[in-house]
């Protein structure tokens, strides 16, 4: 995701706290968007350090083929009881990519080992993304992102995005498609799509896609890898619309940042369709790092965090900080859409050179930014603010402030050109 030809050299970081990176020539720069979305508790969470500097002590991996370990039975436990009743099974993975990649073999092999082979297609939403590997690329969205590759993905089946208005026809054509017999899933990133623009749908769109998947027997995959553990300050997004899925993806926020990993949680019934004598049945996916210990210890203390420190008020705060600014924001002749759910501010910056990531004006924003020693990293001409939960008041208020700063910059610089 980066070019390095137009990059000026990298940026050093020594060390981390709470919303803070520390740079090796002393800058402090404010983490705006939680080195992409990670950093939930903010940087070095005291908790979390020393769990991993225990478990690192007493075991750092070993093979999850045929072998367990405490801490991750102990997430297991606690990743159940956070979930809906209906997810009752855990596979651990390595990252976000990984926990698609393995709901998308779970929902095929599901549907061959019941006797239904002819459930092999999947539906996702125009525009979305779960990941870089190859299963992950072919479910998400067809653009610049993967647009090299796209002889390579397999056919998915895309419903145009669910726009405020518009909800009517991604329903419609998931029904037809439903209707015909032969889906296996639809998976979407729920309430957010997170890495096309921030964009929201409504709650009671996800409900209704719920509904139909299950009236038609197909399975829903969330992908909340993103969205999961408060982001949309609900601890789950499809806590939002009442809804379980049948397969949930976790990664980033899982951990708290600290160790890669990914979680794929599934029905008892999806489980028990590889669950046989026949070895041949088995669920073939395999990760070196599966079940990695430091990252198990890592999780727990994390989901601990979550049960003992007041994290949902701080998410709070942080929403009603955000709707007070977009308050400001929405007022700007350069700005539209400004949005905010949960720890999420995004908007989007008017570019009449054409929308999107390869806008211009996503580069001059993050130049600007990091000049002033904040993190904002834009996706194309879409701005967002994602912040650790830990941010003081102040130091959002300096982005925000800094961030009005930088589109007058801009505005002021359009205007010289256009004299």
């Amino acid at each position: 995701m980066t070019q390095h030809a137009l990059l000026p050299e990298s940026i050093h970081i020594e060390r981390a706290e709470g919303a803070y990176l520390h740079t090796k020539d002393e800058r402090a720069i404010i983490d705006g968007i939680s080195s992409w979305w990670v950093n939930t508790h903010g940087h070095c969470h005291p908790k979390i350090v020393k769990a991993v500097q225990a478990q690192a002590a007493k075991l750092e991996q070993v093979i999850f083929a045929g072998f367990t370990h405490e801490p991750a039975e102990e997430l297991a436990r606690k990743l159940l009881r956070l979930a809906h009743d209906d997810l009752e099974f855990v596979f651990f993975s390595d990252s976000g990519s990984t926990a698609v990649e393995v709901a998308l073999k779970m929902a095929i092999g599901y549907f061959e080992h019941i006797g239904a082979p002819r459930r092999k297609r999947i539906v996702a939403l125009e525009g979305g993304y779960h990941g870089d590997t190859f299963g992950a690329m072919s479910a998400g969205g067809r653009g610049v992102f993967n647009k090299l590759y796209e002889p390579y993905l397999f056919n998915v089946t895309h419903l145009p995005f669910p726009h405020a208005g518009e909800e009517s026809k991604t329903i419609e054509k998931l029904e037809i498609l439903l209707r015909g017999g032969d889906v296996a899933a639809l998976i979407v990133e729920p309430l957010v799509q997170g890495a096309s623009g921030m964009r929201f749908y409504s709650s009671e769109t996800l409900k209704e896609m719920r509904k139909l998947c299950s009236a038609h027997g197909a399975l829903l995959i969330a992908d909340e890898v993103m969205t999961g553990f408060g982001r949309t300050g609900a601890m789950f997004a499809c806590e939002k619309a009442g809804i379980a899925p049948d397969l949930m993806c976790l990664s980033k926020g899982l951990t708290g940042g600290f160790l890669p990993m990914g979680a794929t949680l599934a029905s008892k019934e999806i489980y028990m369709a590889f669950y046989d004598d026949d070895r041949s049945k088995t669920f073939f996916h395999s990760s070196s790092f599966t079940g990695n210990a430091l990252a198990c210890a890592a999780a727990v203390a994390n989901l601990e965090v979550w049960a003992t420190e007041p994290t949902s008020t701080y998410i709070r705060s942080i929403e009603k900080a955000h709707d007070k600014a977009a308050g400001w924001f929405y007022a700007r002749p350069d700005v539209e859409a400004v949005r905010v759910m949960g720890s999420i501010f995004a908007m989007d910056i008017r570019d009449n050179n054409g929308k999107g990531y390869l806008s211009e004006i996503g580069p001059k924003i993050y130049e600007f930014m990091l000049e002033n020693d904040i993190l904002l990293r834009p996706l194309g001409n879409t701005v967002y603010i994602l912040p650790p939960y830990c941010i003081k008041p102040e130091d959002l208020e300096t982005i925000y402030e800094t961030l009005w700063r930088c589109l007058d910059h801009i505005r002021d610089e359009r205007s010289q050109r256009a004299a």
